[in-house]
């Protein structure tokens, strides 16, 4: 029961405020549309004057007045400006500092990758020495086995008119050398 009778209280007292809110800003309304009408036209004025309109009706206080609010907006934009400057500068030489890491970074993997490219090509180029000289002792080998085998088996290294050129060395090679000479 308490708490209903709380609830009506709370609603009189709401509806009261109500009604008197409801009669009071007809007058609140027009006196704050005055007020706000009139700061309008003031600052309209200003603006004029700051824009250097309507200097002539000013006496020699107001056009100080004018000029110290002229002179105050000026500090208080150049201290702004210098502040943005200030800021951009700063972001700028972090950007500038990551870049150069980021630099430095590149530079190091560029020199990492020239290196492994130098090595691959010297070992491409041992490889191919190796491989030459693999190759060219093969070919002496073959060479001096061959000039053996013919001194070994005709004595005089002359052939037989029968016997086609290079046979009688055939049979004194292996067949597996022999791939290499043809």
């Amino acid at each position: 029961m308490e708490r209903i009778l709380e609830r009506y209280e709370r609603y009189c007292y709401a509806e009261r405020q109500l009604q008197a809110n409801e009669i009071e800003p007809n007058g609140n309304w027009t006196l704050e549309y005055s007020k706000l009408k009139a700061r309008m036209e003031v600052l309209q004025r200003n603006q004029k004057h700051f824009m250097g309109e309507d200097l002539a009706d000013l006496s020699l206080k107001e056009l100080q007045s004018v000029e110290q609010q002229i002179d105050s907006g000026l500090k208080l934009i150049r201290s702004r400006k210098n502040q943005l400057m200030l800021q951009s500068i700063s972001e700028l030489q972090k950007k500038d500092k990551l870049l150069k890491e980021q630099n430095n970074l590149l530079a190091k993997k560029v020199k990492e990758k020239e290196k492994l490219l130098s090595q691959e090509a010297q070992c491409r180029e041992q490889q191919q020495q190796l491989n030459h000289d693999w190759n060219s002792s093969n070919v002496h080998l073959m060479q001096t086995l061959t000039n053996s085998s013919y001194q070994m088996g005709g004595g005089s290294g002359e052939e037989d008119e029968d016997t086609p050129t290079g046979h009688r060395a055939n049979a004194l090679l292996p067949a597996w050398m022999l791939r290499h000479l043809h």
